[in-house]
């Protein structure tokens, strides 16, 4: 069954903007497809604001209308003082930033924002509104085909939930974490959505690349060049890069650079590209008259030691008792990623252990969570704390 679009398909994005200023806060979500193409196409675009003491507004825009006129939403979007709310919202931000070209700033994650109100770490929505609202939700077009139109029924219903009890939802973890003294932790944590992108990097892809440190200058030039046309194939035919060339089959040809359609037609995995032969040998002729890459930089940092794992675990059980101390999902503070990456940093470098010393990288050390645990790591790893079991709890106590 079709509807037809709410509003009459023309939703007044001024007044909805007006609306979303004076109340300081816009709900926002999305509906996408990803499946088969070189990038996510945004189909719909779904908001909720304020209206009058209790109630709101909902509005469904179709960002694939080629008449849409996005600019009032673009513009409060990218208001400072408009509150953001999203759910898990960082492809919404990427999205909406690519499409609207415009910037996304002060987002409010609700997904966020549970870990630090005792909720379990990557909440869904449903979950989220059930716990603390009250609301259930049933859920039945989520892998519908969003690019289609028009949208049945069902879709509409199913877009319109999204947001309609997103504003109160986001309205009560503001009130809980206000009370547990940790609304700023958990804006701090979503500031960096704001800068949320799809956009591909080609150099970044060339240095993801499977074995790419191990090829010459020469081969690793063949390769970037492959990659820059890979790019643009898989963007004109809008189609995954995979299916234009695979990451493996992309290697062995710059490996071996290939003169002929014999010579690629020889190369494992080349074989999907051969009706474009003609193309990938003209990208092999260019690479020739670039200059060679410069030698792949081979240092690394070191690889853990045996002895490192036992420190690592001591760090794990600290954070898990300062997680659980203070009511936060675990995975809020640290990866083991993380503790790997301070523990080698204090063994090879004493104190230079904190980013802007030149030193390790880690989230756990910056911000809230160095306050919350990042300084006791440190001490504990200087032997100035220790550990130790009482009662069946965990004990920290100073070492001096």
């Amino acid at each position: 069954m079709s509807a037809a679009w709410p509003s009459a398909g023309r939703p007044d994005l001024a007044a909805v903007a007006a609306q979303a200023r004076a109340a300081g806060r816009i709900a926002l979500d999305t509906e996408f497809v990803g499946e088969g193409r070189y990038r996510t196409l945004l189909c719909l675009i779904q908001l909720a604001v304020a209206e009058g003491e209790t109630g709101e507004r909902i509005e469904l825009i179709d960002a694939l209308a080629p008449e849409l006129d996005a600019r009032p939403l673009a513009g409060v979007l990218a208001d400072p003082a408009v509150q953001v709310v999203v759910h898990a919202g960082r492809q919404d931000v990427a999205l909406i930033r690519r499409r609207l070209q415009t910037e996304v700033r002060n987002v409010f994650d609700t997904q966020v924002a549970a870990g630090f109100a005792g909720l379990a770490a990557q909440s869904s929505y449903e979950t989220l509104l059930s716990e603390l609202l009250g609301v259930r939700l049933a859920k039945s077009a989520s892998f519908t085909r969003w690019e289609a139109r028009p949208l049945s029924a069902e879709q509409l219903s199913y877009a319109r939930e999204d947001v309609v009890h997103l504003l109160a939802l986001a309205a009560e973890l503001e009130r809980r974490l206000t009370r547990l003294g940790r609304l700023q932790w958990a804006q701090e944590e979503c500031e960096p959505l704001q800068w949320a992108s799809d956009e591909r990097d080609p150099e970044a892809i060339f240095a993801r690349l499977p074995r790419v440190r191990g090829l010459s200058g020469p081969s690793r030039t063949l390769a970037r060049e492959l990659v820059e046309w890979r790019e643009r194939t898989a963007a004109a035919q809008d189609r995954p890069v995979q299916s234009v060339l695979a990451d493996a089959a992309l290697v062995e040809i710059a490996k071996r650079k290939p003169a002929s359609e014999r010579d690629l037609d020889s190369i494992r995995g080349a074989g999907a590209v051969r009706r474009r032969a003609r193309e990938v040998l003209e990208a092999v002729g260019r690479a020739r008259s670039r200059p060679p890459d410069p030698p792949a930089q081979q240092a690394r940092p070191p690889a853990p030691r045996p002895d490192d794992v036992p420190l690592i675990a001591l760090c794990e059980a600290l954070v898990r008792a300062r997680a659980r101390e203070a009511g936060l999902a675990y995975e809020l503070l640290a990866s083991r990623a993380d503790l790997q990456a301070i523990v080698l940093a204090r063994r090879l470098g004493g104190d230079a252990v904190r980013a802007e010393d030149g030193g390790a990288e880690a989230r756990t050390l910056r911000g809230w969570r160095g306050e919350l645990v990042g300084d006791e790591l440190l001490e504990l790893l200087d032997g100035r704390l220790s550990l130790s079991v009482r009662e069946g709890r965990l004990r920290v106590s100073d070492a001096r």
